[in-house]
């Protein structure tokens, strides 16, 4: 009898299938049983090959060489995984495989992940698809009773391959013009410069800005406060001294009359579920996590504890089929601060709406919720615990009802001048009880303060007492967290001024989408266009001269729009691959010409005086994400130096991160305070508290060399745009 071939992504999940189908004898690169074999990829072992596989000519830098347009993309092996790609292939060609299930991800870059290995090995015989939302036992049997032929996934593999070919022939493209006509380490990419121009495009705006004064009125009535009005436009804000000084002298001391009392039910109902951009929103609010950190926090939570669902997903609804296991879910997170609620849900019946199950809004994976999988919490490490928390909470508060309350609007009328005071009377807490004692994280409103009021009636007098004016300067617009720049990411409308495309754009995924802007946000970091002071991000010189220097339509969220839509097409089999290669080569060669038509010239704005020890120019000096570094200007050279990184280590006297500067011997931490200590006085002092191991541990912590290629080879390594 034939055996069955199954592919998974990485080894974790491939071991965790194995265990499922029965696979228990430890092969080589595989785990094998009597019907399957499962092996592995290790994310990627086949790629798009380099420029200079296309002929010797591509191997020297060269304006003159540009643009690289290449008839037919080629594929070659990932030289530091080949030694699992030749597993595979072996394994592929094996007389007994009559058949292979594709196990990777199941999304847009899984799909690519698989058949690109398939294609590199000539793999001709059947191909099935396990497409599954959780890593639990039960889901990997009910996907295995429910594999799709192969071919039902032809659209999302031509998808996958053209948004790769597209970040080749920009990325590599437009990333060799700049470097060479400036002579510079610059990079630029499809999605990653709309992104960045954003970011400029917002300190901008901050620089430009003047702050107005304005003014705004309050008095106090019979216990509570009455605020100022403008009759016609309902603006508080009043942008004129001398009008607020008369309203004032007219109204102090003078009774008003209350025109109006309105009391009206109103309900709030439930967030929606997470996608991954919302949870990494509130993560990045909630705990300061970046968008890659949140995402690898996930991941672990969804591969090795089987607690969530399927991370990478842009849907905030379930669909029909997950309804009768709600009850499961919610037994499953019934531990610890989570019980009582959980408990109350099951206790009575669970009502599910449009806001949570709706067929016609998920597509590829439903929203991010927990599996009937077993919690342990002690088992979670504090950011998997965080992460966590997020997705119980939301999840228990979507099948909550709405959060009830009255309000009450009181307007007084004071010679003429109106006034207003809004109060709140909760009915039923409903979801926000689970929220009980949590701070708002949408620190971005201004909320009016509900304030209780008294029993009033309409026709009643009240004397004004304390009216007092309170001067305020207008803030410039805020700049981009990582929270606010992955939404300004997901709905770049605003940045587009053709309507029906700003539309278009909304319902589509935004630039990049939810799997890749965690990537992009950190490329920007690694390339050093940004830097983050504290959880502001602030453009460089570097990316404020790029997005000046880079072809302005490939700065335009409209066009990477239009790009992103196309690809969302061609996966569902409504658009041609073949032409939307063709029309990225001719946008590449356009882009090109540009470049080399430009007459602006690069400065660089950091350069020090310290020499480079390998080919004697002048260092920049560049803030990383873990400290500062002094890297080399030539591309070709790539030498880095650390000059300081930011420890885990604690300021024995202000409690803020110090920074450990110098070599060897002469490491030393230094806090912004004024604090310093030798790294050998820091060992003393640690090991008299805790063993040397631990010590030891934390030093090589801080020892990891930042994980920061230049931008050129990290345009050659992902093409990641």
């Amino acid at each position: 009898m034939g055996k069955i071939l199954v592919l998974t992504e990485k080894p974790s999940v491939g071991r965790d299938i194995a265990k499922v189908l029965n696979c228990h004898q430890n092969g080589n690169g595989c785990i094998m049983g009597a019907k399957y074999i499962v092996t592995w990829a290790l994310g990627h072992l086949v790629t798009l090959a380099d420029p200079e596989a296309y002929g010797e000519r591509y191997k020297t830098w060269s304006l003159d060489n540009l643009p690289m347009l290449p008839n037919k993309m080629e594929l070659v092996v990932i030289k530091e995984t080949s030694k699992q790609f030749g597993i595979v292939k072996n394994l592929l060609k094996r007389e007994d495989v009559d058949e292979l299930i594709v196990a990777t991800d199941s999304g847009r870059e899984g799909e690519l992940v698989a058949r690109w290995i398939i294609a590199k090995a000539g793999f001709r015989k059947p191909i099935r698809r396990l497409w599954i939302s959780s890593q639990t036992d039960k889901a990997i049997k009910d996907g295995f009773n429910n594999l799709k032929p192969g071919k039902e996934y032809d659209n999302l593999f031509k998808s996958a391959e053209c948004r790769a070919e597209a970040d080749w022939l920009i990325g590599l493209n437009v990333s060799r013009a700049l470097t060479c006509k400036f002579n510079a380490q610059l990079s630029a990419g499809r999605v990653q410069t709309p992104t960045l121009a954003m970011v400029v495009q917002r300190e901008n705006e901050i620089k430009k800005f003047v702050p107005k004064d304005y003014w705004t009125i309050n008095a106090r009535v019979n216990g509570f406060t009455i605020t100022w009005q403008d009759k016609t436009s309902g603006q508080t804000r009043i942008f004129n001294k001398q009008q607020a000084d008369e309203i004032l002298s007219k109204v102090k001391g003078q009774n008003g009359e209350i025109i109006e009392v309105k009391k009206e039910a109103k309900e709030e109902p439930p967030p929606l579920a997470y996608d991954l951009t919302e949870l990494q929103r509130d993560a990045n609010r909630r705990f300061g996590y970046s968008a890659k950190q949140t995402l690898g926090i996930m991941q672990k939570l969804y591969e090795t504890h089987k607690i969530v669902t399927y991370p990478r997903t842009d849907s905030r609804y379930v669909t029909d089929d997950i309804v009768p296991t709600l009850n499961d879910r919610l037994k499953s997170v019934a531990v610890g601060p989570y019980a009582e609620f959980a408990r109350s849900l099951l206790r009575g019946n669970i009502k599910v709406t449009k806001r949570f199950v709706d067929n016609s809004k998920v597509t590829d994976h439903h929203a991010i919720i927990p599996t009937e999988q077993y919690v342990n919490l002690s088992s979670l490490s504090s950011e998997e615990r965080n992460i966590f928390d997020l997705i119980v909470k939301r999840f228990i508060a979507v099948l909550n009802p709405s959060f009830q309350y009255e309000q009450t609007t009181v307007k007084v009328s004071v010679k003429g001048e109106l006034f207003y005071a809004k109060g709140k009377i909760i009915k039923s807490k409903g979801w926000k009880a689970v929220y009980e004692g949590q701070k708002n994280m949408d620190d971005e409103s201004e909320e009016e303060q509900d304030q209780s009021l008294p029993e009033v009636k309409k026709g009643q007098f009240l004397k004004l007492d304390a009216v007092q004016a309170y001067n305020g300067k207008t803030k410039p617009p805020a700049r981009y967290t990582e929270a606010t720049l992955l939404t300004a990411m997901e709905h770049p409308g605003k940045f587009i001024e053709n309507e029906a495309l700003r539309e278009a754009m909304d319902k589509t995924s935004g630039l990049g989408t939810p799997a890749t802007r965690a990537d992009i946000i950190e490329k920007l970091f690694n390339s050093f266009y940004v830097e983050r002071k504290g959880k502001e991000i602030f453009p460089t010189s570097k990316g404020i001269q790029l997005v000046d220097l880079v072809p302005s339509d490939l700065k335009s969220p409209e066009l990477t729009a239009k790009w992103e839509q196309k690809l969302l097409l061609i996966s569902k089999g409504k658009a041609n691959a073949n032409e939307y290669v063709n029309q990225m080569k001719e946008y590449a060669a356009k882009l090109v010409s540009n470049v080399k038509a430009s007459a602006d010239v690069y400065r660089h704005d950091n350069l020090t005086r310290e020499k480079c020890p390998e080919c004697g120019k002048f260092l920049l000096d560049v803030n990383g994400k873990k400290g500062k570094m002094l890297v080399c200007q030539d591309r070709e050279c790539g030498y880095r130096k650390t000059v300081s990184q930011v420890s885990n280590a604690r300021c024995p006297e202000c409690h803020k991160k110090m920074e450990i500067r110098g070599e060897g011997e002469n490491k030393t931490f230094y806090c912004v305070c004024g604090y310093r200590e030798k790294l050998e006085a820091f060992q003393k002092r640690k090991g008299e508290q805790v063993n040397k191991k631990e010590v030891s541990r934390f030093l090589s912590q801080q020892e990891t060399k930042e994980n920061i290629n230049s931008a050129l080879a990290d345009a050659l390594a992902k093409w990641k745009s």
